[in-house]
Order: C-alpha cells, then sequence, then structure tokens
C-alpha cells in the first residue's frame, strides 16, 4: 500500500473506532492508563494496518485494544511487585555523618560552582578518569581537565594547603 494510501486508511480507521476504542478502554482501565493504553492501540493499528479488516473494523481493534489492557495491567502487576521487593530489602547503608575533621573541605566544596563540584567529587571520591568524567558530565575531556584544574587549585587556595610554588609531589616522594 502507498504511503499516502496507508495514511488515509489509518485516518478512515481512527475516525471511525477513535471514540469506541476510547470509552472501551475507559470503562476497563484506570484513568491514568487511558491514554496510554489508547495510544498503544493506535500505534498496533498502524502496525498492522494490512490487517484490519476493511469491513467492520471495530471488533479487531477492540481485540487489539483488549491485548493493550493485559498488557498495561501485567507491566502495572510487574511495577508493584518491584516496588514491594525494594520496600522488604535492608535499608540503604546510610552516608556517613560529616566528620567534624572534614567540615573545611566540605564548606570549600560546596562554594564551589555544581558542576566543577561535581567534576572534582567524580575524580576524588569515584576514581574517574578525565575521559570518564567526561562520558558522565557531557564535557569533553579537555574540558573536565581544565575544570579540575581550576577546581582543585580553588579548593587548595580556600583550605589554604597550597604553600610551595611547586606543584605535585615533594622531593623523595613516590617510587624509589
Amino acid at each position: 500500500m502507498a504511503g499516502t494510501d496507508r495514511e488515509a486508511r489509518m485516518r478512515g480507521i481512527a475516525h471511525a473506532v477513535g471514540e469506541p476504542v476510547r470509552r472501551y478502554v475507559c470503562r476497563r482501565a484506570p484513568a491514568d492508563l487511558v491514554d496510554d493504553v489508547v495510544a498503544e492501540v493506535f500505534l498496533v493499528l498502524w502496525r498492522r494496518l494490512d490487517d484490519v479488516p476493511v469491513d467492520d473494523p471495530l471488533p479487531w481493534t477492540y481485540a487489539v485494544a483488549r491485548g493493550c489492557l493485559a498488557n498495561a495491567r501485567r507491566s502495572a502487576r510487574r511495577q508493584l511487585s518491584l516496588v514491594e521487593r525494594i520496600s522488604r530489602m535492608d535499608p540503604p547503608v546510610p552516608l556517613p555523618a560529616e566528620d567534624p575533621e572534614h567540615a573545611d573541605l566540605h564548606a570549600a566544596l560546596a562554594r564551589l560552582a555544581a558542576l566543577d563540584r561535581e567534576v572534582v567529587t567524580l575524580w576524588a571520591w569515584e576514581g574517574l578518569a578525565p575521559r570518564e568524567i567526561a562520558t558522565v558530565t557531557g564535557l569533553s575531556a579537555n574540558a573536565v581537565s581544565i575544570r579540575l584544574h581550576r577546581a582543585k587549585s580553588r579548593l587548595a587556595l580556600d583550605l589554604g594547603r597550597k604553600t610551595s610554588g611547586t606543584a605535585g609531589q615533594e622531593p623523595g616522594e613516590g617510587r624509589r
């Protein structure tokens, strides 16, 4: 069937069965599911347009709607079951309370811009490399490296820990 003929046929079927199918679904599904189920019915109609009877499409469409309702009910049961299983699980491990020893660090992190804070914490706490952080944030790896360098410098200045002009390891540190 040609594209325009197919579209015209679908419009005709939708006009003929739209309201009856909506009423059918409204009587059988919760109000919050009606639009989704009706949309699914019309998606099936479009996909299987060649199977829709020409003379009286309504009964065939009701059968499709019945299947879509069954799918929606199964989905709702699975969701409810998942919620029940999650609620029976052990409570999540609570985050450790802020250690007073690190209160200055948390305050300094809070003063960073949100994206800079995210970059620093992904690097420091999650152990991600700049290219991995780039994947998480949607930035380029180069932009992550620049943000990370600048944010670490701001943190160091804010914490008053940068006393020497040299960066990196102290002499004698590292490999021997």
